[in-house]
């Protein structure tokens, strides 16, 4: 894989937040991006496909109208995430449920069918985001930060599997980012969460996008399994 030659960069969920920044980067970097998301608008020159990583007919017919289209996806993010924070006693079955198949299952939809053509290029490039709260933990996130921990072992255990093959899988984990989410916080609420970040700010998704992109790179060819943090120091050691 050469950084002179044009890649196939599927980014799912890049219609907002991280995931378009994350998309953005590519296109501006010259690679040939798709997303496979279900609704918004997409950045400029991103290929849209329409389709639910919760379900792996949508997934599988995506990836069949991509490679048709575009060729074989050589760089796969998996960014596509949900949320639905309740507290531990009243978190429902279906809560945790929607969480961790969009989440984990979603994104081991997306690997283990990116796989099929990386492992016959014989190269390839696996990154999912995950989030601080997946090693550090969170007040009424049970389902979120399960499925976002879940992504570690997932990534390590490919990178056993696959390795030998010249193909990589990571894990980006972001912490607070300036999106309309964070925004939207009252300014109080804002304050309290710098405080505790050393940095003494949110991050902006281009931060964000920059670590993805450089996991993608031939230069970061024997980095595998590993957790890059990008949360201004809140998770140390986690």
């Amino acid at each position: 894989m050469s950084e002179t030659t044009t890649r196939v960069v599927l980014v799912t969920g890049a219609n907002r937040g991280i995931g378009r920044a994350i998309a953005e980067a590519f296109v501006a970097q010259g690679d040939t991006v798709a997303t496979i998301y279900r609704s918004g608008d997409l950045p400029h020159g991103v290929h849209g496909y329409v389709g639910d990583v919760t379900s792996t007919t949508d997934i599988d017919a995506a990836f069949t109208r991509i490679e048709a289209d575009l060729g074989p996806v050589t760089v796969l993010v998996a960014n596509a995430g949900i949320t639905r924070d309740q507290l531990l006693m009243r978190m429902s079955d279906e809560e945790f449920d929607q969480v961790v198949d969009v989440n984990l299952t979603g994104a081991f939809r997306c690997a283990r069918r990116a796989s099929k053509g990386m492992i016959k290029a014989r190269n390839g490039r696996i990154i999912f985001i995950s989030s601080v709260v997946g090693l550090y933990g969170g007040p009424g996130q049970v389902n979120y930060s399960a499925s976002k921990a879940g992504l570690v072992g997932m990534a390590r255990s490919i990178t056993r599997e696959l390795g030998s093959r010249s193909i990589t899988a990571n894990v980006v984990a972001p912490g607070f980012i300036n999106t309309d989410m964070t925004q939207a916080l009252p300014e109080a609420t804002q304050k309290t969460y710098k405080s505790s970040i050393p940095a003494g700010r949110f991050a902006e998704p281009h931060e964000v996008a920059a670590a993805v992109q450089f996991l993608a790179s031939e230069q970061a060819g024997y980095i595998s399994g590993a957790v890059i943090p990008v949360d201004g120091g809140l998770g140390m050691g986690h």
